[in-house]
């Protein structure tokens, strides 16, 4: 390999961090480039310690590297259930705008869930059965509350005091966690109640 700017050429690697450090097998002199778990067979549910190696022992660790060790037979027959993990609601899924995606928690097969999704949008994206116009706002709003385009300005009340329960940090112990969700929901509602569908 030659150098140029004081950086390598040649081949890279995802996950190689210049790092100015030696690798830390005894007796390696070259660059700690690659990231490790210090200890095999640690606590899973908490960080580690790293160490830096290079590529050649970072392959060797990898060869290596067993993650059932330490696994009793039922909980390697656990950990390679099709679903693993799927029951243990972690963090949020991402959307986009008012685009709210289901609670995954709440299905216990990620198709079902997709599938709710997807019927979801399509159902509010047909027309209401009483003619009412809907503008683009009026659908990002009613999607935003979790309403279909036929809801009408009961459900809306409803459907609103019972987010505005799940989401105020008065009902969640001073959990701030929920605000921008809360913020989200008067918005669409505010902006529901003028609209000519609910008037």
């Amino acid at each position: 390999m030659s150098e140029r700017d004081g950086r390598r050429s040649g081949p890279r690697f995802h996950g190689r961090v210049e790092t100015g450090r030696r690798c830390e097998e005894p007796g390696c002199e070259a660059p700690g480039e690659f990231r490790a778990p210090a200890v095999r067979g640690g606590q899973r549910d908490q960080p580690g310690a790293w160490r830096w190696l290079c590529l050649d022992h970072v392959r060797a660790f990898n060869a290596g590297y067993n993650f059932f060790e330490g696994m009793d037979p039922d909980a390697i027959a656990q950990a390679q259930r099709p679903y693993a993990g799927w029951e243990r609601e972690t963090r949020a899924f991402s959307h986009v705008g008012a685009d709210l995606p289901p609670r995954w928690g709440d299905f216990s097969d990620p198709l079902d869930a997709i599938g709710a999704r997807f019927k979801a949008r399509v159902a509010a994206e047909r027309p209401r059965a009483d003619g009412k116009p809907l503008s683009g706002e009026d659908r990002r709003s009613l999607e935003t509350l979790g309403l279909g385009p036929d809801a009408d300005r009961r459900a809306l009340r409803s459907r609103y005091a019972e987010l505005v329960r799940r989401y105020h940090p008065d009902r969640n112990g001073g959990d701030r966690s929920h605000e921008q969700a809360l913020q989200d929901v008067i918005a669409a509602y505010t902006q529901l109640k003028s609209a000519p569908a609910f008037a």
